[in-house]
Order: C-alpha cells, then structure tokens, then sequence
C-alpha cells in the first residue's frame, strides 16, 4: 500500500476516530517523456530563474511570496503557514448530511479513499459508515491538504469511505457566458424521434472496465517499435467529408450504420513526402552530433 497522503481525525458530533487519506487515482501507468536536447539526445533539466537578475536560484534560496502590487512580494515563511490553525488542519469534521443527487457534478474535484487508522478507531469508522449507509446520504466536511481548506463529500464505498474534494463556488465559470447565446431552431418531432432510436441502439450500463484508452495503447507500441529500432509509419490523415448531407439523413443514416469514407487527393501524397524528407534530414543532423559528441 502506498504511503498516506494524510493523516487526523474523522470527527461526527463526540464520535471521532483516527483515519488516513490515500489519493483514489494513479497516473504512474501512462507513458510519461522527459525533455531532451534534439541535438546531443541529453536531458534537459529545469531551472530557477531570478526574473530581475537573471541569476539561477538555488533550492534552499526559493520562497513563496504574495504580489501586494505589481513587482512587489511579500515573503510568506513556512512556519508564518503553520501559524494559520483552523480546526479542519488535523481533523475532518462532519458539517452536514445531503443528498446525493443534490451535489452538482461540476463541483466534483479529485477522490481520496478513507481508512481506519490503527485498531482504535475501527468501531467509530464503522458507525459512522454504516450510519451513512442506512440513511443514504452525503457527508460534506473540511478537510486542510497542501495549505488549502477543502470540503469533502464522503460517502460509504464498500468497507471504507470515498472523499472527494469539491470546487468552490468561485472556481465554477457561469454556464450562462457560454449557453445564452445557443439558438433554439425548431426541431422536427420526427428528428428528435430518430435521433431517440439511434440512442436506444446504444443503450448501455457503465462498465469503467469497458474503457480502453486507445491512444496510450499506441503510445506504448510506437516507443516499443522505436525503441527497438523499427521505421516508423505515419497514418494517412483522413480528409474532412465534402458531400453535404442534411439533418434528416445523417439521423437516417446514423440509425442504419451507414457511413461514408473519402480517399486522401495526390495533394497531400506530396505534402507527406516533403515532410518525411525533411524529417530524414532532421534526423541526420542530430546523428551526425551524437557522433561528434561521442568522439
């Protein structure tokens, strides 16, 4: 098991216990790539550099500091941080129980799972997660991570707990800037019907097991085939339709399975060929200076 992300006391009313927090989601499986010099084949590393005298800083000299006014930081010290004590620093404590479906989607952040820490506190994890259970509702409570007051929805997952951190109302842009200017045709009830029955033919339960990500699939195999020292073969782009079809019978089609394909013009054969070209001469620049790196 990976190492806690956090750890305090889930606090309901006089009832509390000790828990730990562990991060929900994983990002280590993706293929993940470095920045290297195209030149030499070396890594690049990162720098910090100070805007005003262009100096490289150190790690022991960096800070965080907050702009007053244009050009002008406050330093604020680590333990100056530890100085803001507020209760929900250590403990989670439950504010209130809501229904499910009242949380709006768009304020859900990232999930953690909760855990009993320690024998002490499975007792009190367990009536607080049954309770949950048996009422069907939500807990929101706070919850301090990485210097920021966060409210937790928690809910009953198996036999732990699923948190999750939720946006602020501040951090939501008004859906209204972006919707009020969609037009509102008149739609025909035979359209709305087809494109009913074209959702029916799909119809489905969520199955995450049914996810494939596709493009990290051929991530994988790209750097294995290079790797191994294989050409690579770029796909022929495809080329947008130019048969206009109306509303009516793209739903008809739609709802048949019918679909229409389009041969890419000797335009963009030479397009590819004078790109693999000046790919091929790219290539030979940067061996020809691992080799005089080399000797």
């Amino acid at each position: 098991m990976p190492r806690a992300y956090w750890k305090g006391t889930l606090k309901l009313s006089l009832v509390t216990c000790p828990v730990a927090l562990y991060p929900a989601t994983t990002s280590s499986e993706k293929t993940r790539f470095h920045m290297i010099n195209a030149e030499t084949g070396n890594r690049l590393k990162q720098q910090m550099i100070d805007e005003g005298t262009g100096d490289v800083v150190e790690k022991d000299q960096k800070a965080r500091g907050y702009e007053v006014r244009k050009g002008k930081y406050i330093e604020i010290e680590k333990d100056e941080f530890d100085a803001v004590q507020i209760e929900s620093t250590h403990t989670i404590d439950i504010d209130s129980f809501v229904p499910a479906d009242e949380i709006d989607q768009r304020y859900l952040d990232r999930p953690y799972y909760i855990v009993p820490d320690g024998k002490a506190g499975t007792d009190a994890f367990a009536v607080i997660r049954d309770a949950m259970k048996d009422k069907g509702r939500v807990a929101l409570g706070r919850i301090v991570l990485t210097n920021r007051e966060h409210v937790l929805a928690i809910e009953p997952l198996g036999k732990g707990l699923l948190a999750t951190t939720l946006r602020y109302p501040y951090e939501l842009r008004d859906a209204d800037e972006y919707f009020d200017g969609i037009k509102s045709p008149k739609i025909s009830k035979d359209m709305i019907e087809l494109a009913g029955h074209i959702l029916d033919t799909k119809a489905a339960h969520f199955d995450p097991k049914k996810f494939k990500d596709e493009y990290e699939t051929a991530l994988k195999a790209l750097v294995k085939r290079k790797a191994s020292g294989k050409s690579i073969k770029l796909p022929e782009p495809e080329e947008k339709e130019s048969n206009v079809v109306s509303l009516m019978d793209a739903l008809k089609q739609s709802l048949e399975g019918g679909k229409s394909g389009a041969k890419p013009g000797k335009a963009h054969s030479r397009r590819k060929a004078s790109r693999s070209s000046a790919r091929t001469s790219t290539k030979a620049r940067r061996s020809n200076a691992r080799q005089r790196k080399a000797g």
